[in-house]
């Protein structure tokens, strides 16, 4: 009973990263510009909801909005870049680029 429980446990974990994987290298350029900017948008929203509603409740207004609106662009900033790396390692580059010096080319020159 646990052999199959595990069995069915890994297919789902395989068939879920290749949805995954499968979902990003399908995305076009808009899809994920759009993606990328409202994760960036809802960062900061989130951040400034919460700071507005705890000056509302400390009544320190507008000291804790501007920090949280600060911290929620950073929070935008790290989400966007940890989406858009795992975005560029499910698609690969296009045949033909350019990736720049290989690991055995010189750079004397």
């Amino acid at each position: 009973m646990a052999a199959r429980i595990a069995r069915a446990q890994g297919e789902r974990k395989v068939r879920a990263e290749q949805a995954r994987d499968g979902a990003a290298k399908d995305m076009s350029g808009f899809s994920r510009g759009l993606r990328l900017g409202s994760e960036f948008i809802a960062a900061v929203i989130v951040g400034g909801g919460i700071g507005y509603l705890l000056d509302l409740w400390l009544k320190t207004s507008p000291w804790l909005l501007l920090v949280m609106v600060l911290i929620g662009f950073a929070a935008g900033v790290v989400n966007v870049a940890r989406s858009a790396s795992q975005m560029n390692k499910a698609a690969p580059p296009p045949p033909g680029s350019d990736l720049g010096p290989d690991d055995d080319e010189d750079d004397d020159r």
